[in-house]
């Protein structure tokens, strides 16, 4: 009799065979482009799509081969005819996490610019593009890479996000995309940089470390724009005093932005206030209750002189102001609320009691430029067709990060920097501020920074610039180009070519 058993299980094999998603494979596209930049015509390529990322995947101690895990979305731009031994190439994202790369890709970096506006020309719809001509490329090739669920970035099928959504796990997939693309594009010995914005700052100095001790890739520079390399310097809450004082210098500056100050040179408030955060401000905070009456009235009139805020305010709040609030409440008697990212917006707030502003406006006035320009782009010129949506702040990946790295302790890439300074006392890094940013103000920006385990000639590595913007100080067009000038000099100077 035939063995109808075997007969059925090779039968629900074949189904399953057919039923199975097929094998997912890169799906770049390539396109021809051309650039005048001070009357030189650059010609480069660009490569749009997405790279599938792979782990070898083992069973009983028994390789099972590698297995597809996600498919990353990057945007590649090479100058045609250049030696790739002697050009430089710089791998850029933005932070969130939960970001796509788009900030940095039509900001300030890419070839093809986003029509946003500012603050007092704000771009209506529906927007537009322009060349860049400040664009890094003509320093560097350029790849932008947009981490698992932000732009077009997804994990295969039967896979969870969540694998993706952690701190050493983004550090580890971004680590592997870069020696991907470098191997394939044969650039082991080009200079080599990494260009992140807010948390990809953090992604960046981890990556660093990372991508030495792993793959013995060594990198020639940083550039951090926005940076947070220490999020103790961040975060506000019970028993973690110091964000109350890092932040004093950027409350400052916005106040003085809004006529807080008068006619005093935006210089003279920023010394003060610094001055004031650096040493009475935090003997203040650790006295408590032992700060007598005196010192306190004298500490809560410096505090609201400087901030632009009430007496009675600062004096409620116990010396102690968090950045939400300082938005909600620094322009409360004109109904109006300033910017987290960029405290030079403002925006109208319809519930005048409100404790936290009912949005950013720093984000709300300029993310349909973005969106608007870059799903235009990707299609109508790099050639890249997908009809997912493309996430560009993913609410999701931010909920659902993991620090689990870090439990029972400041999350801080600071020491990983600092091994991979001394490792590699070639390694230069360059940190970018805007006065205005309130989501990673430059004061802590500026405190992590001294505290660096690096020898002294070493410091000299590390070189600073200041914007009167905000977080995206591109936004603002004379600092975008004044930026384009200092990243384009930094590439070259790192570049030991």
């Amino acid at each position: 009799m035939p063995d109808t058993t075997a007969a059925a299980e090779t039968a629900e094999q074949t189904k399953d065979e057919e039923t199975k998603a097929p094998e997912p494979v890169d799906d770049l596209v390539t396109t021809q482009h051309t650039l005048t930049v001070k009357r030189r015509k650059l010609a480069y390529t660009a490569q749009t799509g997405r790279i599938v990322l792979r782990q070898e995947s083992k069973k009983d101690g028994k390789s099972e081969g590698h297995q597809a895990r996600a498919e990353v979305f990057l945007t590649a731009y090479t100058l045609d005819d250049a030696d790739p031994g002697t050009r430089p190439v710089t791998f850029a994202f933005n932070g969130g996490p939960g970001s796509s790369s788009i900030w940095l890709h039509l900001g300030v970096l890419g070839p093809r610019r986003v029509l946003s506006g500012d603050v007092d020309d704000p771009a209506p719809p529906p927007y537009g593009l322009a060349d860049n001509p400040e664009t890094l490329l003509q320093h560097s090739d350029l790849v932008f890479i947009d981490p698992v669920s932000t732009g077009y970035s997804r994990v295969t099928e039967g896979r969870e996000p969540q694998e993706f959504s952690g701190f050493q796990s983004d550090v580890e997939s971004i680590a592997e995309i870069i020696r991907l693309w470098v191997s394939r594009n044969e650039r082991w010995l080009s200079p080599k940089f990494l260009a992140g914005e807010s948390y990809g700052t953090l992604r960046a100095a981890a990556l660093a470390g990372h991508l030495q001790e792993r793959y013995g890739l060594y990198l020639n520079g940083l550039l951090l724009i926005s940076s947070v390399l220490d999020m103790g310097t961040l975060r506000f809450h019970e028993g973690n005093d110091l964000p109350y004082s890092l932040f004093v210098p950027t409350y400052a500056a916005i106040a003085h932005y809004h006529g807080r100050h008068g006619d005093r040179p935006l210089d003279d408030v920023l010394a003060d206030a610094e001055d004031f955060a650096a040493k009475d401000l935090p003997w203040a905070l650790s006295r408590g209750a032992r700060l007598s009456t005196e010192d306190r009235a004298e500490a809560v009139a410096t505090l609201a002189s400087l901030t632009g805020l009430t007496e009675s305010y600062v004096d409620r709040v116990n010396l102690r102001i968090e950045h939400v609030r300082f938005f909600t409440e620094l322009l409360r008697d004109e109904a109006r609320t300033v910017g987290r990212m960029d405290g030079r917006f403002t925006t109208w707030e319809p519930d005048g009691g409100r404790e936290h502003m009912s949005e950013d406006p720093s984000v709300s006035r300029i993310i349909g430029a973005y969106a608007a320009g870059f799903n235009h782009y990707v299609r109508a010129e790099l050639g890249y067709e997908n009809d997912l949506p493309y996430e560009i702040l993913s609410s999701e990946v931010f909920q659902a990060w993991s620090y689990k790295e870090f439990e029972g302790r400041s999350v801080s890439a600071t020491g990983t920097l600092s091994a991979a300074m001394r490792a590699n006392p070639f390694l230069k890094v360059h940190v970018a501020f805007g006065h205005y940013d309130g989501a990673t103000p430059y004061y802590a920006s500026e405190h992590v920074l001294a505290q660096l385990q690096i020898p002294d000639e070493l410091r000299d590595n590390i070189e600073t610039a200041y914007y009167p913007a905000g977080h995206m100080m591109y936004v603002h067009e004379p600092s975008r180009v004044q930026q384009a000038k200092d990243l384009g000099k930094f590439i070259k100077s790192a570049s030991n070519r």
